[in-house]
């Protein structure tokens, strides 16, 4: 039978997946440790060989080998901008949305001391923007000439004012520097374009990204790394919402996906108010919307977690009246040991309150919120963010929503709650569990066979 081999080189975990391409049926999964510091393959050949167990018998014909990765950190990227609420900011989004770790976000004309900032980087692309299209172009012009005169040389999407394009071209072939020049992520005030400069970003992640990660080895094996893991995963809870050409979508949708160093939280919805009398203020959001959170994380950063929600979060999850448990030990044990895999009951409770405090902080700082201004005529609303409380699914992935025996509490906790009525959250979503972890797979499916990867995604989600 003809099949596709789908692989996510994850920072922790190397994940394959057997499709079934013509009675889309997942054949197989299995995992093993990512070895990049030594070669990728070393951990790939392992869950190869528990692949092929699992395989035994079956007559499988690989047609297609193809890949994401997040392994070495993933894509970290550094965006500049004109004005932080705008251009900046429209610039972290576009990064974001394109599977990034956004490391920092520079603003107006950067000075010598944060151009050897950004030289001495891990970042792997710079995202250079900056005005509206006609607007200010010497903002972006400054920040060129010093990447040129500081010698940074990093790869570079230009996606600001288009006037000052020609100029940066000049600039950077001069120079001898890797870069491409595509759409402005602000090409009007409030208005944002950041589906260009994404594709873009994938396109120089595939390009010489995965050479610097040393996944040069596994190139000669699959078909292609085609994107980092998290737009993976965005582009299947995409298809997944939408639909495709054949395939009805589930309609608007978030996904949580809860691991060890981050929390990250997929929207899709367009997000305008669902109440009257409420108005749009802010930037526009984008309708496939990704934010990381770096400080809820269940291992890596188990201390930051405890340090964003405080010990009554924590102990109120745990239902921890008599505080038996110390909280920060707790935290520093699991950051100190980041292999840890909870065995006993309260290792296994504990974990959970974690994973729920990052649910719920996660989507409080995802979601938009309602403002009340005071005026001379009465009360005005105003929305600053997406509204999410008409969605209609609230999907979980990561390990310890799988390994939960209720992951439906744990996607809860990130709910609409009455004791913070102004935080736009679901009110009442169907919550499903990727309990086979394939929506990075599906995200890579999608990218020739849509369809299949909507049927698939609707077969293997679970009710929760």
């Amino acid at each position: 039978m003809d099949a596709y081999l789908l692989l996510d080189f994850g920072s922790t975990y190397t994940k394959l997946t057997a499709v079934d391409i013509e009675n889309e049926e997942i054949l197989a999964a299995a995992k093993d440790i990512t070895t990049i510091e030594d070669d990728i393959m070393t951990g790939f050949n392992n869950a190869y060989v528990k692949l092929e167990k699992q395989l035994d018998g079956k007559d499988v014909n690989f047609v297609k080998k193809i890949a994401c990765s997040s392994a070495a950190g993933g894509l970290k990227m550094v965006a500049l901008g004109l004005v932080p609420e705008l251009t900046a900011e429209a610039a972290k989004r576009a990064a974001l949305g394109a599977g990034a770790r956004v490391l920092k976000v520079y603003s107006y004309d950067i000075n010598n001391e944060e151009a050897e900032e950004i030289k001495n980087s891990d970042a792997d692309i710079i995202l250079l923007a900056g005005g509206t299209n006609g607007g200010n172009k010497e903002c972006i012009l400054s920040n060129a000439r010093m990447i040129v005169e500081h010698k940074i040389n990093i790869p570079i999407v230009v996606a600001g004012n288009k006037s000052a394009n020609d100029e940066i071209r000049k600039l950077f072939e001069e120079a001898g520097l890797y870069f491409s020049v595509t759409e402005n992520v602000m090409p009007a005030l409030n208005t944002l374009n950041v589906e260009p400069a994404r594709e873009e970003i994938r396109k120089v992640f595939m390009e010489k990204i995965t050479d610097a990660k040393g996944l040069s080895n596994a190139e000669n094996f699959v078909n292609g790394i085609l994107m980092p893991t998290p737009a993976a995963v965005l582009k299947a809870a995409r298809v997944l919402s939408e639909g495709s050409d054949e395939e009805e979508g589930i309609g608007d949708l978030i996904v949580v996906d809860i691991g060890g160093a981050t929390t990250d939280v997929h929207s899709i919805a367009d997000g305008e108010p669902t109440k009257a009398g409420v108005n749009m203020r802010g930037l526009e959001e984008p309708f496939a919307k990704r934010t990381v959170e770096g400080d809820l994380g269940m291992r890596y950063s188990a201390v930051s977690l405890w340090e964003a929600c405080g010990t009554r979060k924590l102990r109120h999850y745990l239902n921890d009246e008599d505080r038996k448990i110390n909280i920060e030990e707790c935290c520093q044990y699991r950051y100190s040991h980041i292999k840890m895999v909870p065995e006993t009951e309260e290792e296994i409770k504990f974990d959970e309150a974690m994973a729920k405090v990052a649910t719920e902080l996660s989507l409080e700082r995802h979601a938009g919120h309602i403002e009340n201004v005071y005026t001379p005529m009465g009360v005005v609303f105003n929305q600053i963010g997406k509204d999410l409380m008409k969605v209609k699914y609230m999907i979980g992935t990561g390990g310890v929503l799988v390994h939960s025996k209720n992951p439906g509490a744990i996607l809860n906790a990130g709910t609409f709650s009455k004791d913070d009525p102004t935080s736009l959250r679901p009110e009442n979503p169907n919550c499903l569990l990727d309990k086979s972890y394939i929506l990075s797979a599906m995200g890579l499916l999608a990218q020739d066979h849509p369809d299949k990867a909507v049927r698939i995604m609707k077969k293997y989600l679970v009710n929760v």
